[in-house]
């Protein structure tokens, strides 16, 4: 039934698209079409068949198919004529294709050596909504969502690329892809920049981490053995050896998931760069952190490629916000092109005529072009380089270059121009410790007050050791850190390791069924710490102290928001009071000199207003310092909390800082063991019984 579903929703929501029109391409029309012109009084000719032999083997449509191959379209010969007699209509996708559910979509297992890799795909119309395509990658492919977006772009053609520079690009993509969680974007087939990124992910991606998320977005039209891909939900078998007569790609095999754009043409390219731009721009509005202003990362890069590609990187630097894009130099083409200019124009993108000279004589040289197209991607390199801090060259070849993934990451930093706590922010997303300390964390940098303690708390929350350690060198006081609303957050975050059982022995200590999104308090903490520990044990989250404190805040917080609600009642009631009097003067006869008094009447009021508000609020002002009284030891409580969420590594860090270093041992050894116990009585399904036996050792 859930299958069914699936499938169902799908069909629904992507749709293919299919030639409805047949406008042969061929400048002579043949003679078939020139003898169904004298019969039109008589009707069509060759209604329902497709002209004569030679018009369906030989001659295409506009759409790139034979005209053999336009099954199930009716011939008349008004609809049935070449491009030269169709003086003022051309073919177009938008009027010339029909839409249908999807035909396309599943599993791809390709046959590559003593390996079988695996692959999601679907075949979809260019503009199908993006909130779907979305939906469809994260909760039915079950992608990981992207913490960063590298948008590969190069030649489609096989080029050759120097044997350094192939180890550097390789090792540095998929480092920066998998230590960031990033996806990857390409044309996804078996040549070109995509083969070298397959290539890439072929000699370096470890075994042992995630799957690096790897997304071809290619056009249906271009695809050899389609057939063999054709069918609802289905997995198949897929050969990537093409035929080497074909004008059409196979599929790289090393790619996790597959778009194929369909926007009804054959052989022709253009379509997925449309949807590709706007999943790229969709992406980057969805959040990776709910404090941050920005959202998902995007980040060109260039390797070898053609005039499309300076085109690319003309739409990147000027859109807004800017896109930052790498260049890898040494690769050939655009990429040798864009480096050259970049390095030779100066910041006011000045230049000599013999610099000028150059640069169109390598711009004829690489693409075959004549002068009139040089000059006119001359000038598009030169508004390029007005956009030149968006661009960073990549010199792999450099001895003083630096790794391809510190230049991505880098590059990003530097070209979106973002605050430093938001930058810190994508370090810690990123799980990029020396992205931090040399470009982050430096000396001279402004921190905003509490910036850096709400990055420790994210560090927390998001089990990264190294960055915890970090922000206490550079000041970070974990007294002050530490208050009982931030120890509760992290008692009741949904990211890292999960722990099952905190919630079983929760339910245990309070004797009820409680719902999985049930707020874990302090106190059902203390009483589970005194479950596990036994004895005599008293928590000091369940002292007497402790409570009358954690409900006095408990209750000011609730106050808080109270007297919050009832200020911004008084406020909209005084304005209306406002608002009605001054309704009421203007039906007098000296409304026009009320009018003019009013501003000073209505600031008296908002001041008075203004004093009431902060009185209020003062009254009811709960300070972190007055939440932190009862932590007097925070590496205790915070090496607790991490025992308890079954944060091993976090322990250890805690268990090494502050005092009493034989007393938490002992305690965090007392606490795993007891855990293995429960663990082992009610049955836990993954293996958490043994795991803290370990850690208790």
């Amino acid at each position: 039934m859930k299958v069914q579903m699936k499938k169902s929703w799908i069909e629904g929501a992507f749709s293919k698209r299919e030639c409805a029109k047949i406008v042969p391409s061929s400048k002579d029309s043949h003679r078939c079409f020139q003898h169904s012109r004298y019969h039109q009084s008589s009707g069509p000719l060759y209604r329902g068949s497709a002209g004569c032999q030679v018009c369906q083997n030989l001659i295409r449509c506009c759409c790139g198919r034979l005209i053999g191959d336009h099954h199930g379209i009716d011939y008349d010969c008004p609809v049935f004529q070449s491009a030269k007699e169709k003086d003022n209509v051309e073919w177009s996708v938008e009027k010339d294709t029909k839409i249908s559910p999807t035909d396309a979509f599943g599993t791809i297992n390709f046959q590559d050596s003593d390996h079988t890799y695996h692959a999601k795909y679907i075949r979809t119309s260019y503009d199908t909504k993006l909130d779907q395509v979305l939906q469809l990658m994260i909760k039915e492919w079950q992608m990981e969502f992207p913490r960063l977006v590298i948008s590969v772009h190069g030649g489609i053609q096989n080029f050759k690329l120097p044997s350094k520079v192939v180890q550097i690009f390789s090792k540095g993509l998929v480092k920066a892809a998998e230590t960031t969680g990033a996806w990857i974007l390409t044309e996804g087939i078996n040549t070109g920049v995509s083969k070298h990124v397959g290539d890439a992910l072929k000699c370096h991606a470890s075994q042992y981490l995630r799957k690096i998320c790897a997304i071809g977005i290619a056009p249906w039209g271009i695809i050899e053995n389609q057939r063999e891909l054709i069918g609802k939900d289905v997995v198949c078998l897929y050969q990537t050896l093409g035929n080497p007569l074909s004008k059409l790609s196979t599929l790289n095999s090393m790619h996790s998931h597959f778009i194929l754009v369909d926007d009804g043409t054959v052989g022709k390219y253009g379509s997925e760069m449309k949807l590709r731009r706007n999943l790229e721009k969709y992406l980057s509005l969805q959040k990776i952190h709910t404090r941050m202003g920005q959202g998902v990362p995007l980040v060109g890069l260039v390797v070898e490629g053609g005039p499309n590609e300076i085109l690319t990187v003309w739409e990147y630097v000027r859109d807004k916000p800017a896109v930052p894009v790498v260049i890898c130099e040494g690769t050939g083409r655009a990429a040798d092109l864009l480096a050259f200019t970049h390095k030779h124009t100066a910041d006011d993108t000045n230049w000599n005529s013999q610099l000028k000279e150059e640069i169109l004589l390598m711009i004829q040289n690489s693409f075959s072009f004549g002068q009139k197209q040089s000059h006119h991607l001359f000038k598009i390199l030169m508004e390029c380089m007005e956009y030149r801090d968006s661009i960073t060259i990549f010199d792999a070849e450099s001895e003083e270059h630096q790794d391809m993934d510190l230049a991505i990451l880098t590059a990003l930093l530097k070209g979106t121009h973002i605050s430093a706590p938001d930058q810190l922010n994508l370090a810690l997303a990123w799980n990029r410790l020396d992205i931090a300390k040399k470009h982050i964390l430096v000396y001279g940098q402004h921190w905003k007050v509490g910036s850096l303690e709400q990055a420790m708390q994210d560090a927390l929350v998001m089990d990264r050791v190294e960055f915890v350690k970090l922000l206490i060198e550079h000041g970070v006081n974990l007294h002050r850190f530490l208050t009982i609303s931030r120890l509760e957050e992290l008692y009741n975050t949904k990211q890292g390791p999960t722990n099952l059982l905190l919630h079983h022995l929760v339910c245990d200590v309070k004797q009820s069924t409680l719902p999985v999104d049930y707020k874990i308090s302090l106190i059902d903490i203390g009483l589970v710490i005194e479950y596990l520990i036994g004895g005599a044990y008293q928590s000091s989250y369940t002292r007497k102290h402790f409570r009358i404190l954690y409900n006095n805040i408990y209750r000011k917080h609730k106050n808080q928001e109270v007297v919050s609600r009832l200020a911004q009642n008084l406020s909209l009631h005084q304005l209306n009071q406002t608002g009605s009097r001054s309704g009421s003067a203007e039906n007098t006869l000296h409304s026009q000199f009320i009018r003019t008094a009013q501003p000073y009447k209505y600031k008296e009021k908002s001041a008075n207003l203004h004093k009431s508000k902060k009185k209020i609020k003062d009254e009811f002002t709960v300070s972190d310092d007055q939440e932190s009284v009862g932590f007097i030891y925070p590496y205790n409580d915070l090496l607790v909390w991490a025992v308890l969420m079954k944060r091993q590594k976090m322990a250890m860090f805690f268990w090494q800082h502050g005092k009493e270093a034989m007393v938490k041992a002992v305690v965090a050894c007392k606490l795993y063991r007891a855990m293995a116990r429960e663990a082992k009585q009610c049955n836990m399904e993954d293996d958490t019984s043994e795991e803290m036996k370990k850690y208790s050792k």
